[in-house]
């Protein structure tokens, strides 16, 4: 059976823009622009060929067909996550790591840290950002640019002048032996690795 389905990015974009009503908070939970949520909803109108929100001055508003879309695509979203947590990686330590939406996870090499460290079931939430740690959505970080935040470790991911990328993780967690095998992984990795970019896209990954 195929699936005819609206991109993942649009329907993302209009569920979170529903809940809150807003295109900045939407944007601010999918880490990207308000623009850019706005352009994906624009798109998914023109998609289906009804309008979806009411744009009023400073306020959006659902129509009657976004109020009645919007129900079945959270639930769809809710069974997608649920399902997702029931899948445990392997590993008898299960480390979840968030990662900045322009940093290109084949930097990591994933799959050889999975090799060389079997004890640790390693989950990747792509793209994150400091409320995720906070929140412990994940255990520990790759951010843009923040070298110092109390209460947390900060290790530099690469050498340089410019902001670069940093290995965040609760001083009370950083030391635990997960983390610290995943942090030795990355100071260990080439350093062309570490200069490598990707542009950010809206769509998060689990277990990548």
């Amino acid at each position: 059976m195929t699936y005819t389905l609206p991109p993942l990015n649009a329907l993302r974009a209009f569920e979170a823009a529903a809940r809150h009503l807003s295109f900045k908070l939407a944007a601010h939970e999918l880490h990207v622009t308000p623009a850019a949520v706005g352009q994906q909803v624009k798109a998914l109108e023109a998609r289906l060929g009804v309008p979806l929100f009411e744009r009023l001055h400073k306020q959006l508003i659902l129509t009657a067909a976004g109020q009645a879309y919007l129900p079945g695509i959270s639930d769809g979203f809710r069974r997608i996550a649920d399902a997702t947590l029931q899948l445990k990686p392997a590993g008898a330590v299960l480390l979840q790591l968030g990662v900045h939406g322009s940093f290109d996870l084949r930097r990591l090499e994933l799959a050889e840290f999975r090799s060389a460290h079997g004890d640790i079931g390693l989950r990747v939430l792509h793209p994150a950002g400091l409320h995720e740690l906070v929140e412990g959505k994940v255990d520990l970080l790759i951010t843009r640019g923040l070298g110092h935040h109390p209460g947390y470790r900060c290790d530099r991911v690469n050498e340089g002048s410019s902001p670069g990328d940093w290995l965040i993780a609760p001083e009370g967690t950083a030391d635990c032996p997960e983390i610290v095998s995943f942090r030795e992984w990355l100071r260990a990795l080439p350093a062309e690795k570490a200069l490598a970019h990707r542009r950010p896209r809206l769509v998060g990954s689990v277990g990548s």
